[in-house]
């Protein structure tokens, strides 16, 4: 509900150009003060522009399907969404998976996290949290402000199939998510879920009780750990990767880690290992190894630097009682920022999934 003269906000272009528009989801205030959330939206209607030219003279051979608003191609018999979270010291800047999906008859959107991105205010703490949940609020904004455009969009009024894409620490959010909202999802897709500490159950539980009584009395308190930059190294046009990351949104050490934002991520952690009982499908990809170290070499192009993949995928059996393993030979964390013919196989597998989900 809006406060009262307050001006209902409106979709604003969006840094991605002009095949995107982005709405600032006011939300409650919380100790820093305003807070809000932001959702991004592929809009069809722009995507003869310059960037799906470029894809198209590389031989992008999927760029001749019909966007969400054409009445042919493969579009189902009712209006399917996609909603994207992001991970940590992340937000929202896949255009091409974007533009894919939206190729392929289904609207995508995706939500910039309090604190995280589009969202990031200068009063604020970056990524901030002491409990996953809060982000409930964001999802339920971003939800409502999604069935409103598609009711617009496409002139229906029954409700939307949606489905949920979440990339690693955003995948630990949207199973949490999931697992307490049955019914809500049409399928639940995660890339690269960080579902586990890096390690063990056992580290795990070791550093909860050591981050348990520094969050009890100083949750804003950041540790101090030896900076990981290589997989930022694999992903920036600034060193060995393909993509722009934004200085501020994305920095290079990350942002720092506090006591509190530990702790929140260990109980989700936990829960995770305690078994969730997600209704919905739920897919995970993910990479075939692992390769954490702290200097960049060749290798990080061709591993996952972050997550232990094979840890997570023996978590994600205990999801739901619909769940699926995709792993991807030589993908990186972000299977969807890989190189390209691994990513084009990624957007082949997402789109029939989420096609045979929509029924």
């Amino acid at each position: 509900m809006k406060a009262a003269g307050r001006v209902a906000p409106r979709w604003q272009a969006d840094q991605l150009g002009a095949a995107f528009e982005s709405l600032a989801l006011p939300l409650p205030d919380d100790d820093e003060g305003a807070v809000c959330a932001t959702l991004v939206r592929h809009v069809p209607a722009a995507t003869a522009g310059p960037f799906l030219s470029a894809l198209r003279n590389k031989g992008f051979r999927t760029l001749a399907w019909p966007s969400p608003d054409s009445p042919a191609g493969d579009n189902p018999g009712h209006p399917v969404a996609v909603i994207y979270l992001h991970g940590w010291a992340d937000y929202f800047l896949q255009s091409e998976l974007a533009e894919y999906v939206g190729a392929h008859g289904l609207y995508f959107y995706a939500l910039d996290l309090r604190k995280f991105g589009r969202s990031l205010r200068s009063w604020q703490t970056p990524g901030y949290t002491t409990d996953l949940a809060v982000y409930d609020e964001d999802i339920a904004a971003a939800m409502d402000a999604i069935r409103t455009d598609m009711a617009e969009r496409t002139g229906q009024t029954g409700e939307p199939s949606i489905h949920m894409l979440a990339h690693s620490l955003g995948g630990l959010i949207g199973a949490l998510w999931a697992d307490r909202n049955p019914g809500a999802l049409g399928s639940l897709v995660l890339n690269a879920p960080w579902l586990e500490l890096q390690g063990s159950s056992l580290i795990r539980n070791i550093a909860m009780h050591l981050v348990e009584p520094i969050a009890r009395t100083d949750p804003r308190r950041p540790f101090r750990f030896p900076e990981m930059p290589g997989y930022w190294e694999s992903v920036s046009d600034q060193a060995h990767g393909e993509w722009f990351l934004d200085p501020q949104w994305r920095p290079t050490a990350s942002f720092p880690i506090r006591a509190g934002w530990t702790r929140a991520v260990l109980a989700g952690h936990a829960a995770v290992e305690r078994r969730l009982d997600i209704a919905a499908p739920v897919l995970v990809m993910l990479s075939d190894r692992t390769k954490i170290q702290a200097e960049w070499s060749a290798e990080l192009m061709s591993a996952d630097a972050v997550i232990d993949v094979d840890q997570t995928a023996r978590r994600a059996l205990g999801l739901g009682r619909r769940t699926s393993v995709f792993r991807y030979p030589g993908a990186i964390h972000d299977v969807f920022l890989s190189r390209r013919e691994l990513r084009q196989e990624a957007y082949r597998d997402l789109v029939a999934w989420l096609h045979s989900h929509s029924g």
